[in-house]
């Protein structure tokens, strides 16, 4: 969220631009794609020593979601609006008015908890503060547990067609939380049971709106102030808000902001052909991959299963036949320097 709070941004932004925060100093940063994804969520799960119940988040919020520049008072996730007669869309409401009547706020679930693979529920994964925002009681009832999904610009938060937009000042928050959510839970939480958008060739959990959402809506002194709050009291971090661009080194996409300069490496997969695509006598080929590089290529069937996998020797073309195979739509998957990339191909 883009607040313009200017002393508060010059007194309690926390992460310093150019300066990795000393909280990944075991973290190895110079892993690219899945392997530093990996890295990030062993950092974020031995890091998370204190289980907060569902009701010490409520004091956790009220100090996290605080108004920095009237402590009297939360900032309502998916709000933009105090002018107006609508209390429902409201951006600030006090403190102490927290439970579950209409002016009342309550603890929004980002990640709604019914869309958890086993559902979220209000413990663990359901009561973790990073996932959990101050929000209009009748707001978040509106929101339910619907998908996120893109609207145009300046619309604000609310129901679209059947999906719910977090407003404009809210997708970045929302993006950053839901990626947390994925590396502390992994399979509970995919990216891709709670956002409508495509999946991403290196991870087809994540939705690329959120790699968006990422990059456009970048993190200010509000979040940043969120997160240090939350470790205090939970032990842990959202990487995503200390870096944007974590996530573009892990999945690509929109280029995120870079807080810590640092730079994304050129992977051996950058490049790499597939043809002929679609293919008639299932015979193809991958050309233009690096041969500094041992690859590893696996083919699975639309229901995940695999069923064809092969390691090469340090080559630049690889030549698969596959005659045993009926005809229909695959997912090869290319291992390579410890980074995947995926890649549909149909067999005629």
């Amino acid at each position: 969220m883009k607040i313009q709070f200017a002393f508060f941004i010059t007194l309690f932004s926390l992460p310093l631009f150019g300066q990795t925060p000393s909280y990944y100093n075991d973290v190895n940063l110079n892993l690219t794609g899945l392997n530093l994804k990996q890295e990030l969520a062993q950092k974020i799960v031995s890091t998370h020593n204190n289980t907060l119940s569902y009701g010490q988040v409520w004091n956790v919020l009220k100090e996290a979601d605080s108004n920095p520049i009237n402590s009297n008072n939360v900032l309502l996730l998916y709000g933009w609006n105090d002018t107006d007669t609508d209390i429902t869309n409201d951006l600030n409401r006090n403190i102490e008015d927290n439970g579950g009547n209409t002016g009342d706020w309550n603890r929004e679930h980002t990640y709604a908890k019914s869309l958890g693979t086993p559902a979220l529920g209000t413990s663990g994964p359901g009561a973790d503060a990073h996932n959990l925002r101050a929000s209009d009681v009748q707001r978040n009832g509106s929101r339910g547990n619907k998908k996120f999904g893109e609207a145009t610009l300046g619309t604000p938060s609310g129901t679209v067609g059947t999906f719910w937009f977090p407003g404009n000042e809210w997708r970045g928050d929302v993006a950053r939380i839901l990626m947390y959510m994925y590396l502390r839970y992994g399979d509970q939480c995919k990216p891709s049971n709670v956002t409508i958008g495509n999946p991403v060739s290196v991870d087809l959990n994540m939705v690329d709106l959120l790699l968006t959402w990422n990059a456009i809506d970048q993190p200010d002194a509000f979040e940043d102030h969120r997160n240090e709050i939350i470790q205090q009291n939970q032990g842990n971090r959202n990487p995503f808000i200390d870096n944007p661009y974590l996530a573009t080194i892990i999945w690509g996409g929109n280029t995120a902001q870079n807080r810590w300069n640092l730079t994304l490496k050129k992977t051996a997969l950058a490049s790499y052909i597939l043809y002929p695509n679609p293919t008639k006598n299932k015979h193809f080929t991958i050309s233009n991959l690096s041969v500094n590089y041992n690859h590893q290529l696996t083919l699975l069937n639309m229901l995940g299963e695999v069923v064809f996998t092969i390691k090469s020797d340090y080559k630049n073309n690889i030549s698969i036949d596959l005659p045993e195979l009926p005809k229909g739509n695959y997912l090869l998957r290319v291992n390579s320097n410890n980074t995947i990339f995926h890649k549909k191909i149909l067999l005629l």
